[in-house]
């Protein structure tokens, strides 16, 4: 039988490159999250993907979802997104809220939901789509980097709690990713203060290369559980460390 897997946050960058990626690898995909037309869009593209409405903010979204699916395989907690990069002395609280709610408590929510499926189908995969942002701290990012802390805290503390059952717990931590939305939504949609972030770096990751290293993670054998892997472009050796071509050279 073929295996299912949910991408939530499929509408555009990683979580779409995700569920291309592993419908290529032979999954039934459900592609989720709340731009339904957008989603459609890639529906309609790939015959093994199946779109549908979900907001990992809401409770009854959630539950509505998980209702509608007849079995689940891997679940892939790709939704998130950093608001602001203000200090944490002006960091605006809605903003962290919103970070917090949809990061960790979205994560939270697809879990619960979903975790009895992934048992049930006798070797599910829990994927956590994270950030090297829940490893080493830096300026501005104070929420951001607060959420995905406790976001790879909530992968590490479930990889204990379900020893013994038939669920891998995986966590993939990317650094510097060029998407289309990323930065562009963390600086409120200026255009100009989103793209300087990559000013000068030579090959960024892409969207494509995270979807690549988890098709690789969710398609190990059954015995193998890929804890953690943290993925950077070669011109990011850590968070403040990035080699950057001057303009012209």
């Amino acid at each position: 039988m073929t295996k299912t897997a949910v991408v939530t946050g499929a509408s555009s960058g990683i979580g779409e490159a995700t569920a291309r990626r592993l419908a290529a690898e032979g999954f039934d995909v459900v592609a989720a999250a709340r731009r339904r037309d957008r989603l459609d869009k890639l529906a309609a593209e790939v015959p093994s993907i199946r779109s549908a409405t979900l907001d990992v903010t809401s409770e009854e979204s959630v539950a509505a979802f998980a209702s509608s699916l007849d079995r689940c395989d891997v679940l892939i907690n790709n939704a998130g997104g950093a608001f602001g990069l203000e200090p944490v002395a002006q960091g605006r609280v809605d903003d962290w809220q919103r970070m917090y709610d949809v990061n960790v408590l979205g994560s939270l929510r697809m879990t619960q939901a979903l975790l009895p499926r992934l048992i049930e189908s006798g070797d599910g995969v829990l994927l956590m789509l994270t950030s090297v942002a829940g490893l080493v701290s830096y300026e501005g990012g104070g929420g951001y980097c607060a959420a995905k802390h406790a976001q790879t805290s909530m992968t590490e503390t479930l990889r204990l709690e379900l020893v013994g059952e038939p669920v891998r717990i995986i966590e993939v931590a990317p650094g510097m990713v060029q998407t289309e939305e990323f930065s562009l939504t963390r600086f409120r949609g200026d255009a100009e203060k989103a793209a300087k972030i990559y000013e000068g770096v030579p090959n960024p990751l892409t969207a494509d290369d995270i979807a690549d290293v988890i098709a690789f993670a969710v398609t190990r054998p059954s015995h193998v559980n890929i804890d953690r892997l943290v993925v950077r472009p070669r011109a990011q050796a850590a968070q403040h460390k990035v080699h950057r071509v001057p303009e012209g050279a």
